[in-house]
């Protein structure tokens, strides 16, 4: 047994938590363990920068403090849980991590990408997700899911044009490293999701005890 680093990526109301949990139990099932952690989070003090970054408030946040917040709460997320996790073999399924950070700061919020990068290597090193399930959607579908669940945090009332930003640059990603990434239909029942995620499992399992 390996220990594994599957991250879970997509906009608004792509199910994420509902099929890492499912996810979760699947790989339980055959003896593995599992951490489910998520992003922005994952520990006490990680959590407490979470919620500055999705509180709505009147002092607007500016972009460079924003991505320097995403990034602060990784480093403790990576010593705290994702580390030890991986050194004693077990598998996490991470809720976002950074493909998010390209996907909202760089293609939401229009910061380099090139500067991504850099906080990249020195948060995280060569540490990178042995596989990333991106839970694509159409924009209009995910927000309407999001706004069904409640009140909207400050990422949620952006518009239109900035999810869809979002969404392009997950789908960028994935075609320019296909062998890390897999693209699953959010938009169809969660049934239909579910099915495919159990077609995975084999692939997972095979890397797990490879």
């Amino acid at each position: 047994m390996s220990g594994l680093f599957v991250t879970l990526e997509g906009p608004e109301g792509a199910g994420k938590s509902t099929n890492r949990e499912y996810l979760a139990e699947r790989l339980r099932a055959h003896g593995v363990e599992v951490v489910l952690t998520r992003e922005p989070g994952g520990t006490p003090l990680a959590e407490r920068i979470r919620e500055l970054l999705l509180a709505p408030s009147a002092e607007p946040m500016c972009e460079d403090a924003e991505l320097l917040l995403v990034f602060a709460a990784r480093a403790q997320h990576l010593a705290q849980v994702i580390r030890p996790a991986l050194a004693r073999d077990a598998v996490v399924l991470c809720d976002r991590f950074t493909d998010a950070t390209y996907a909202y700061q760089g293609g939401g919020r229009g910061l380099g990408a090139e500067r991504i990068a850099r906080l990249e290597t020195f948060v995280q090193g060569e540490l990178r997700p042995d596989l990333t399930l991106v839970f694509d959607l159409p924009v209009e579908v995910g927000l309407s899911r999001a706004a069904a669940r409640g009140r909207l945090d400050r990422f949620e009332q952006e518009g239109l044009a900035f999810f869809q930003a979002v969404r392009d640059a997950y789908l960028a990603r994935a075609r320019a490293c296909p062998g890390r990434y897999r693209v699953l239909d959010a938009g169809q029942p969660l049934s239909g999701v579910q099915q495919a995620l159990d077609a995975l499992l084999p692939e997972l399992l095979e890397r797990i005890r490879g």
